[in-house]
């Protein structure tokens, strides 16, 4: 299991991201746009820069639903993989089978 506090840090990402997408998508078309003036830009990538650092969206992390657990994650399933191997052994999860030999 994960330290409470990281996964605290991760959800307070999560609503940081959700709460500037809008306006960082904005400044970002804003710098992008050639046919803009050069200060115009430069004010929007100033504006950019003053956005929380935590909003941005690559400054997430993929971890486990269940555990928090931040390394060999399956995105689709959004479980690590001693998750999904403890709810496939106990049947939880549809259409997997245990293998032995």
């Amino acid at each position: 299991m994960a330290k409470k506090a990281m996964i605290e840090r991760e959800k307070k990402r999560a609503r940081l991201v959700n709460r500037y997408a809008a306006k960082r998508a904005e400044l970002k078309e804003i710098a992008k746009d050639e046919s803009l003036p050069m200060e115009e830009r430069f004010k929007a990538r100033l504006k950019l820069a003053k956005l929380p650092r935590n909003s941005a969206a690559n400054r997430m992390h993929n971890r486990c639903q269940l555990t928090g657990r931040p390394h060999a994650y399956y995105r689709k399933l959004k479980v690590s993989r001693i998750a999904l191997r403890e709810l496939g052994s106990s049947g939880q999860m549809p259409g997997m089978v245990k293998s032995s030999w």
